[in-house]
């Protein structure tokens, strides 16, 4: 019995020490990241939807030529096209002719299936992904695992340095980064079991139907 609380001791201790690890590994990797200034042009641009400074970043990059199209991927179904348009500030014909808009995914695992849907649809081989700085290793983790064939830009946002171990002293920071690490563990456990089928319709609402 002792030898077997020893086992199980030492397990837990060397769990956590992983644990720890790659938190420090994660807190690091994100905290360096970095806007690009002028990223290259792509075939498209997605976004995923969780903060206005998402929208805004991906309407800019849109607007200034360094993708196609838009999809805005996660949108609330009861969001309209036209409160989308207000909330973001964009030109209304640009919204009108080159934002989608993907209601169904409901987490960062179903914005890779509807946005994986959409990049085959169209047959774009790169996109610029765009999302908050912490949330973009597991995005990047979740869009690979289905966007086969396409090649995918990180275009993270940052709204709070977290630069030089800054997240230390930021409790709300930490807060974040020790949730999304949890979340980003969690999603590699379950690359190595079978991945949820995808089936059903796309839901991605083309911005040419008519107008909500």
């Amino acid at each position: 019995m002792a030898r077997a609380l020893r086992i199980s001791a030492f397990s837990i201790l060397v769990l956590a020490a992983l644990f720890a690890g790659g938190f420090g590994w994660f807190a690091s990797t994100v905290s360096h990241m970095t806007t690009p200034a002028n990223p290259a042009k792509a075939d498209a641009i997605i976004v995923l939807t969780g903060g206005q400074s998402r929208l805004d970043a991906a309407m800019d990059l849109l607007a200034s030529g360094k993708g196609e199209r838009l999809l805005i991927s996660g949108v609330h179904p009861s969001a309209s096209r036209r409160q989308l348009q207000a909330a973001t500030g964009g030109d209304k014909a640009l919204f009108s002719c080159c934002v989608d808009i993907d209601r169904a995914a409901l987490d960062t695992i179903g914005n890779a299936e509807e946005s994986a849907k959409w990049v085959e649809s169209h047959a774009y081989g790169t996109v610029i992904l765009v999302t908050n700085n912490y949330h973009m290793p597991r995005s990047l983790l979740e869009m690979n695992r289905l966007l086969h064939g396409a090649r995918l830009e990180p275009y993270p946002v940052v709204n709070t340095n977290l630069g030089d171990g800054g997240w230390l002293t930021k409790p709300e920071a930490l807060r974040v980064l020790l949730t999304e690490y949890s979340k980003y563990v969690l999603a590699l456990a379950r690359g190595i079991v079978p991945s949820r089928q995808t089936g059903g319709s796309v839901a991605v609402a083309q911005a040419a139907t008519a107008h909500n």
